[in-house]
């Protein structure tokens, strides 16, 4: 009976999953969809294992055949894309929106091919901004990427001297894992961007700073950003492949 429900569990998930998938699909944000499609399929393929009962299996083994072939040709057309250099997609955050953290909206380009990220933004100046730009390198420690160096572009705070000591505080503590911060600053820049160069390129309307600062610091969401509401803001993501020569001169 225990197992029984496990399987039921685990079948729900491989089911939101995949109607997730298609949901992305649909909306062209292809990258995401490829990851549910992937994520739902394993999973559905441990219901399979656990499943006695011969129509089902059947039933589900055609069903995972259908999502293999659509994520198969998705997956296709992503690195054609790629290749060609017009690869594009774009999502919107919508007003007091949740589950937008750094990890949902880009984590899935941090893979082992990324070694240097570049990241232009003109606010990351006061406390929770450079917080914000913490919770990146976070990110690309947790996912156990093999960046080595990691630029900032950004504007300076009238009170330089306290954003510089965050700033050294963060490159010692980067350094811990092999990792190489650099920060210089532009009175005049504008864009905000960041560039992986595994040839990923992400544009966020607002910059790094698009969540709400929250109820409080003991309000749910404070600490976990996927419950952190959002203002409104738009992310295009693009791949270029001459990306892949970013840093490999050190510079």
């Amino acid at each position: 009976m225990a197992r029984s429900g496990s399987v039921s569990g685990v079948e729900s998930s491989a089911i939101g999953l995949l109607l997730r998938a298609v949901e992305m699909d649909g909306a062209k944000r292809f990258t995401e969809a490829l990851v549910c499609y992937q994520e739902g399929l394993n999973l559905l393929l441990e219901v399979v294992k656990g499943t006695t009962e011969e129509r089902k299996k059947q039933h589900l083994r055609t069903r995972m055949v259908e999502y293999m072939d659509r994520a198969e040709k998705l997956k296709l057309f992503i690195e054609k894309e790629k290749e060609s250099g017009n690869y594009h997609e774009q999502l919107r955050i919508e007003n007091d929106s949740a589950g937008n953290s750094f990890e949902k909206v880009f984590g899935r380009f941090v893979n082992e091919d990324l070694t240097y990220v570049e990241i232009e933004d003109p606010y990351v100046r006061n406390v929770h901004q450079i917080h914000n730009f913490l919770r990146v390198c976070e990110l690309l420690i947790k996912l156990k990427s093999k960046v080595r160096k990691i630029k900032l572009l950004t504007g300076e705070d009238e009170g330089a001297k306290q954003q510089k000591d965050r700033f050294e505080e963060i490159r010692r503590s980067l350094h811990k894992y092999n990792i190489e911060l650099v920060v210089s600053y532009s009175s005049t820049l504008h864009d905000r961007e960041i560039r992986f160069n595994n040839g990923w390129i992400i544009k966020i309307g607002r910059g790094l700073d698009y969540f709400k600062l929250g109820d409080g610091k003991f309000a749910v969401g404070y600490l976990d950003m996927d419950l952190r509401p959002c203002h409104e803001t738009t992310v295009d993501i693009f791949h270029q492949k001459n990306l892949k020569q970013l840093g490999a001169t050190g510079t």
